[in-house]
């Protein structure tokens, strides 16, 4: 099982995914809006055909926009682990 789990991940480490070269790719902003819009989009996208994440994108600065407004909307966990 440990040499499967191995192989694996050594094969899907190598996967990409090709970077589109086009002018006006969803960067921070537009990935923050999506973070925020998030659970309506998910809702949506079983009755109509939404994404809930922009493909393609600017890459890693559209990721962290997309993760921090889907933090700020989902409470991001902090402040459940406040201890009282």
């Amino acid at each position: 099982m440990l040499a499967l789990s191995a192989l694996t991940l050594a094969l899907t480490a190598c996967a990409t995914q090709p970077h589109p070269h086009e002018a006006g790719l969803p960067g921070f902003l537009p990935g923050l809006i999506h973070g925020f819009l998030m659970p309506f989009s998910f809702v949506c996208s079983f009755f109509m055909d939404v994404r809930i994440y922009a493909y393609p994108n600017g890459g890693m600065w559209y990721d962290f926009g997309y993760l921090i407004g889907a933090a700020l909307i989902l409470g991001g966990g902090g402040a459940s682990s406040r201890r009282r």
